[in-house]
């Protein structure tokens, strides 16, 4: 039984004092008073439960507003772009000149059944953030496949700057080897200037520090090194090092696959890249950005950093220990090229040390 019933029923049934049963039930006299009238003009309706809604929203916005909230979600997920509350409210502000704030723009998609729950989602607040604190600082590189019409695997490559998030080389290639990285990293520097530092995974092509020390430095080091810039690998089985760059090919991968006519060639697939690149840098808010910038605002905004001057010298030494195959030669890997060394077939299968010096070698 509700409490309104029960007020209802102790003042008309027993009679008593709408004061006095105010004080029994510890409610307020001008509530019993309201219920007592209510009950009155409307008889047994009065014991439902009332909505505490409000007759006027002297703040809602207008249903044109919500029309176009709707309309944005819509054609930004049509696009492959990224369509949540942050990006639909720049939207609005930004192109149609309306302030909404996010959490009106997330209730009205909830409303309209826009927005999939997702309960297990890791909370953003959860994870540990870093990011560089000026353009060039840092540099995040990374590859990731895609398949043409004809199901032909590719591979695009990205150089990605970490303070801005601004895209600034992304090229697409049949397979990604130690050269192609060496000669985009140039190509990136030749337009943007010489970072600081590089952050990428442990993939042969980016570093040889995992393959046991028989590779030596491959065609990326040995640029990084002669430019004095300082090169950091993620820890193996940790790709959230890498966040920002998977995160921005997870972004253009979707923009790709939601193209009406898809790829067939590399050309192809390159005249679509350079597109997403224009509207990725340029005219697409970045919701980690302060201000929801664009990359290329937040990219131009800051002086850019600068590698080290004070190294060593750019000798490549190192010590390695190896065995002479059986035709008596050692193999030495140097700046991505392969030089055989003869020692003779009266040491075959000998265990040797090799004390390295660029080419200066000694056994």
């Amino acid at each position: 039984m509700s409490k309104a019933r029960l007020v209802i029923t102790a003042v008309v049934v027993e009679g008593r004092s709408q004061a006095d049963v105010a004080r029994a039930y510890g409610v307020s006299k001008g509530w019993v008073s309201k219920l007592v009238a209510r009950y009155r003009d409307e008889g047994e309706a009065a014991f439902e439960p009332r909505s505490r809604r409000p007759k006027t929203s002297p703040t809602a916005i207008a249903p044109a507003a919500v029309e176009l909230i709707v309309r944005l979600r819509k054609q930004l997920s049509e696009q492959g772009l990224d369509a949540g509350p942050d990006t639909i409210a720049w939207h609005l502000r930004t192109h149609h000149q309306l302030t909404v704030s996010r959490a009106t723009t997330s209730r009205y998609l909830t409303r309209h059944g826009l927005v999939t729950p997702e309960p297990k989602k890791r909370p953003r607040s959860s994870y540990i953030r870093f990011q560089a604190a000026l353009p060039n600082e840092t540099w995040q590189a990374d590859f990731t496949h895609y398949r043409l019409t004809d199901g032909t695997d590719t591979e695009i490559l990205t150089w990605l700057d970490d303070h801005s998030r601004y895209a600034l080389h992304v090229t697409a290639w049949p397979r990604i080897t130690g050269p192609i990285v060496r000669d985009t990293f140039r190509q990136t520097v030749h337009t943007h200037g010489v970072p600081a530092s590089t952050l990428t995974d442990n993939g042969m092509v980016f570093t040889t520090r995992l393959s046991g020390g028989r590779g030596g430095r491959n065609a990326l080091e040995h640029e990084l090194r002669r430019l004095h810039v300082i090169q950091k690998n993620s820890t193996p089985n940790h790709p959230t090092t890498c966040g920002k760059v998977e995160r921005f090919q997870q972004t253009m991968k979707k923009w790709l696959r939601a193209q009406p006519r898809q790829p067939a060639t590399i050309a192809d697939l390159q005249t679509l890249i350079d597109r997403f690149l224009d509207a990725y840098n340029r005219h697409r808010p970045h919701r980690s950005l302060p201000h929801r910038a664009t990359p290329a605002a937040a990219y131009h905004a800051l002086p850019k950093a600068l590698p080290a001057t004070s190294r060593d010298p750019d000798t490549h030494t190192r010590i390695r220990h190896d065995r002479i195959d059986t035709s008596g030669v050692v193999t030495l890997r140097l700046d991505g090229r392969l030089h055989h060394i003869g020692i003779g077939r009266t040491h075959a299968r000998t265990h040797v040390i090799l004390l390295i010096a660029d080419l200066d070698v000694r056994i």
